[in-house]
């Protein structure tokens, strides 16, 4: 007899791949292929059961859908790449991307990147990852190892970075100058995997990117786990004729046109999930097809997670057909029918595998208690020792004492032992208090590489580090429109680094509606310059996934207030992707777009405030013309981290002079320039309103007031020289001039230059903010004078303050 059966990867030493079987053979992949399901299923009842007695926080496990995991593991190759959520633990540990320990090192957050190489116990369980760049931010070889994208708990949130996974095979395809990048692509033969519940679906982000794989034509391959709830809602609550495949069925494709392969299984047949996972695959893999396969009755015998029961919402009839129709045992009934096993096989091979997974559980407790203990013991011995010093000798053995008694104790017990300790003798001075504080300082310096390092990647390619290049000029240089600086430094990264890729809406054929692309798809191609669908999330996804294989992409939002759409994938996955891998993975994803003053409600926003305080790990550019922008662009396309680029709308026209060097000059990131010297007022201003403030400057000088204009040109990093309390030393007055709306940018400025910058303390009177008004402005120039900060107020709040300052001198104006 013979068969096809792929074999998983995991703990299979035979060599056996997808040529034809002996029956044999085939028997053995099957049993190996159970005896990975049965493990994983007994991790999930463990871990639950390790979160019920209190040694983990939370538990969310992928019991119920292990056969289905089997069958996708079968058909996924080196190169290839998963996005998913977290159901996934069978596929991981099937395809060798996780391992048994590494599971529970992940339920115990234990914060060491040997022993949760995912995310350094950053992230609850059953959230995965590969490393992918190591410790000196160097890529590894991304075709030679089966790769996994981040996960993110929002469980649609990671389907517009699949599309950009999926985005690349086709440009490593179809560009034959991409062609020797063999460290991230075989000529683009890599399918994205994703996976996501039948609840999600109902998610825009998955019809989003749905939608954008069927334009672009992507070997984008989703596995719907449909087990008929989310959570306790169920499936005729969330899709209409409680179905997905059956309401996609308008993208299949057809003779002539573009779409999706559709496929249909159930989810605890073994057999047909092999045959259907290899056939979709070998079509998504060979023709860059994507693929829907809809697994159906899936079950989820623990329910959603660790916080609830699912007896509270299904019915007994319910219950009992999930029991009935469990995955792991149809697949067993199956092997025993078929002869492939007996039932006393299956029996000791799941004794064994209880066995196995309680060993491994139990190496990763012990390798984690044993490290706290340690440091337990260390801590409470030094609390004892300044005991014997102490005149509060009782209360610190009391402190020890209950150290010591801590049942399964973490960090956060010892540290704050120590520090009560510290606070009971602040008044004595004594030999060992200085022992215990330079225990606790040594203690903080780890604890601070554990739990609070890597929100950028810091390594030697930060764009931190990318030296400083002046802009040259000869002695003939045009005055240019700005949009022309910025054409000028477009074209000369593109001529120089094959792998910059620019893309949005209208970026392509028009060259952007400001014309910074102009005629450049026309030089370079539509694959490097190309028109998007007005669908901002996914071009944000479509570039992160670029971004996290190996190519530079610029991707353009094209206005600033267009950012909201796309919020959920900066702020969840690109901005936190470093931290949440402890600076395993990146996207050195640069993000174009334009804001502050224009014209109405949707084309003049300027919501910093929002931008700095969702989007920490991506650094947040606002350049006060398109020549410092150009410079910014040059820096980051140097670099290997994030950041948003943000134009000023009103800029695009404004002449300035066109540099010798538009693709090499470079702007440093967090270097503030002084635009202005004065000895009376530090004004700190950026983008559109710094030129309003330095006309202001003119006319404030004719009335005796001498101010200091900074731009930071960089809101993150901010201001790394501290020039702004250097400054304040000069003047000893401060006002933020800005148009985000009170207590937004201008709330963060102040708290960067009083708090960081210790600029409080060279303040002689209060610090002042100019801002937008609190709603959106309106339209027309009546509108904007009436909203947001005119040449008016900045003249006249900078005038009050000297007023305050010096009535006599400064007589009230009105």
């Amino acid at each position: 007899m013979k068969l096809n059966m792929p074999q998983t990867n995991i703990n299979t030493t035979s060599g056996f791949d997808a040529a034809e079987l002996n029956f044999e053979d085939f028997k053995k992949i099957v049993i190996n292929d159970y005896r990975i399901g049965f493990e994983s299923r007994q991790a999930a009842l463990l871990g639950r059961r390790e979160v019920l007695t209190g040694k983990a926080k939370f538990g969310i496990f992928g019991d119920g859908k292990e056969v289905a995991q089997l069958a996708m593991a079968k058909a996924f190759k080196p190169g290839d790449w998963r996005a998913g959520y977290y159901r996934d633990q069978t596929f991981m540990f099937a395809t060798g991307m996780s391992t048994l320990k590494e599971f529970f090192a992940q339920l115990y957050a234990h914060p060491d990147i040997e022993k949760d190489p995912a995310s350094g116990g950053r992230q609850m369980n059953c959230h995965y990852a590969t490393r992918f760049i190591d410790s000196d931010g160097n890529w590894v070889n991304q075709a030679d190892t089966m790769n996994c994208a981040s996960d993110i708990s929002t469980t649609g949130g990671h389907m517009p970075r699949l599309l950009g996974l999926a985005y690349a095979s086709k440009l490593y395809r179809q560009n034959p100058e991409l062609h020797y990048l063999r460290q991230f692509s075989v000529t683009g033969n890599e399918v994205a995997f994703g996976t996501i519940g039948n609840g999600s679906t109902s998610e825009g982000l998955f019809m989003e990117a749905f939608n954008a794989a069927g334009v672009l034509q992507v070997p984008m391959a989703i596995s719907v786990w449909d087990d008929a709830y989310a959570i306790s809602v169920p499936a005729r609550l969330q899709t209409t004729k409680e179905d997905i495949s059956e309401i996609l069925k308008g993208f299949q494709r057809e003779d002539g046109t573009n779409g999706y392969e559709i496929f249909k299984v159930r989810g605890w047949d073994y057999v047909a999930l092999c045959e259907t996972y290899s056939k979709a695959i070998e079509v998504c893999r060979t023709q860059h097809v994507p693929v829907l396969i809809h697994v159906t009755e899936m079950t989820q015998p623990q329910g959603h997670s660790t916080s609830g029961s699912h007896e509270r919402y299904k019915s007994k009839e319910r219950l009992a057909w999930e029991t009935e129709h469990d995955c792991l045992l149809q697949m067993r009934n199956w092997m025993v029918s078929s002869a492939i096993a007996t039932e006393q096989e299956l029996d000791a091979l799941e004794e064994q595998a209880k066995k196995h997974v309680r060993d491994c559980q139990r190496e990763a407790w012990n390798e984690l208690a044993g490290e706290i203990k340690g440091e337990l013991n260390e801590a409470a011995e030094l609390i004892e020792d300044l005991a014997q010093q102490s005149v509060s000798y009782e209360k610190l053995q009391e402190v020890a004492a209950e150290l010591k008694a801590c049942v399964d104790p973490g960090r956060r017990d010892i540290v704050a032992a120590v520090r009560k300790a510290l606070r009971i003798t602040v008044k004595e001075t004594l030999n060992a208090k200085q022992g215990l504080i330079s225990w606790m300082n040594y203690e903080n310096e780890k604890n601070a590489e554990r739990f609070n390092s890597r929100l950028f990647t810091n390594t030697r390619f930060s764009p931190l580090n990318v030296p400083v290049n002046a802009p040259r000029y000869n002695p003939q240089a045009k005055m240019v429109d700005g949009r022309e600086v910025l054409n000028a430094c477009f074209d000369a990264n593109f001529g120089r680094d094959k792998t910059i890729v620019a893309f949005g809406e209208d970026v392509g054929n028009i060259g952007d509606v400001n014309q910074g692309f102009a005629g450049l798809q026309a030089k370079y191609g539509d694959l490097r310059i190309t028109d998007t669908g007005i669908r901002e999330a996914t071009i944000i996804g479509q570039g992160m996934g670029l971004a996290m294989r190996g190519l530079r992409p610029i991707a353009e939002i094209q206005y600033l207030d267009y950012l909201l759409y796309a919020m959920t994938v900066l702020s969840d996955d690109l901005a936190s992707l470093s931290y949440r891998t402890h600076g395993g993975q990146k996207a050195p994803l640069i993000i174009r777009t334009r804001g502050h003053r224009l014209e109405g409600i949707w084309h003049s926003g300027s919501p910093m405030g929002m931008i700095l305080n969702s989007m920490r790990g991506i650094h947040v550019c606002v350049p006060r013309n398109m020549t410092q922008a150009a410079g910014m662009y040059n820096t980051l396309l140097r670099g290997d981290e994030p950041a948003i680029v943000i134009e000023s709308l009103n800029g695009y026209r404004l002449k300035e002079k066109l540099p010798d060097n538009p693709g090499e000059f470079t702007v440093p990131l967090g270097k503030a320039e002084i635009m202005r010297s004065g000895t009376d007022i530090t004004v700190v201003s950026y983008g559109s309103t710094l030129r309003i403030v330095l006309e202001a400057a003119e006319e404030l000088e004719q009335m005796g007031i001498s101010i200091e204009v900074i731009d930071p040109q960089t809101l993150y990093p901010f201001d790394r020289e501290k020039l702004c309390v250097a400054s304040l030393h000069k003047t000893s007055k401060l006002l933020i001039v800005d148009e985000d709306i009170p207590g937004g940018g201008s709330a963060y400025i102040l708290q960067k230059i009083l708090e960081q910058q210790n600029g409080y303390y060279q303040l002689d009177a209060q610090p002042r903010t100019l801002s937008a008004k609190e709603h959106r402005p309106p339209y027309g120039s009546d509108g904007d004078y009436f909203s947001k900060p005119s040449l008016d107020d900045v003249i006249e709040v900078a005038y009050q303050m000297m007023n305050e300052a010096n009535p006599e001198k400064y007589p009230a104006i009105y």
